[in-house]
């Protein structure tokens, strides 16, 4: 976990071409809402687990993955706990969907992209 400063903490999430469509739709400020099949929004704490995730299965679902960093408020994650997803190296926030607008609301200045793949 990088800390940007005592106040926030750098996550990272990786996205593919729609989701990264609806952010700039955002002014790249906030996450879309889950769809229905999705009840769980999952930042992820380390740039090497979001660029797996954006080049190992964004890439293949639709062609494109990004990889986005954004600092948040670190007294909102607070009441979230680290969890471990396959790994020691797989750490991640498990944001439930009805609390992604809360959790956008803890974003502190914009999303930026830090990588695409292919």
């Amino acid at each position: 976990m990088t800390a940007a400063s005592p106040e926030t903490i750098t996550l990272w999430r990786p996205v593919g071409p729609e989701e990264l469509a609806l952010m700039e739709q955002a002014e790249m400020r906030a996450f879309p809402p889950r769809l229905p099949e999705q009840p769980i929004f999952y930042p992820v704490l380390t740039e090497d687990y979001a660029v797996k995730i954006a080049r190992d299965w964004n890439v293949p679902a639709s062609g494109k993955g990004y990889v986005t960093r954004f600092q948040v408020a670190a007294d909102f994650l607070a009441k979230y706990p680290v969890q471990e997803a396959g790994g020691r190296d797989h750490l991640e926030y498990w944001i439930p969907a009805e609390d992604l607008p809360a959790f956008n609301a803890a974003i502190v200045g914009v999303i930026e992209v830090t990588a695409s793949f292919p």
